[in-house]
């Protein structure tokens, strides 16, 4: 079974045991999570999200994105810039999916 939930802006498809990255939300690890904007569980299409369905998981760490780099550069005028950006994400286990 598995389950589409909705955190942060994004949406993921995620089933028990899976592994997925979230936007960093400041838990410690081992701490527990739940997701409340469950949109698809057990053959349940939500309108917008399935009531009385949640999605559990347990912080496993904290992690940090691949490095982008953003340029700005404006011709004839020697302007360049170059700076680069990681973003802070969250490891978290799907432990349970009650819908």
């Amino acid at each position: 079974m598995y389950a589409i939930i909705r955190d942060g802006g994004h949406q993921y498809r995620v089933a028990e045991g899976d592994t997925i990255l979230i936007e960093r939300t400041g838990l410690e690890p081992g701490s527990t999570l739940s997701f409340g904007e469950v949109l698809f569980a057990d053959g349940k299409v939500g309108a917008p999200v399935v009531d009385g369905a949640s999605v559990e998981a347990e912080v496993e760490g904290l992690h940090k994105a691949d490095k982008i780099y953003v340029s700005k550069y404006k011709r004839r005028k020697n302007y360049r810039r170059r700076f680069g950006h990681r973003q802070k994400l969250t490891k978290v286990r799907i432990t349970s999916i009650k819908a």
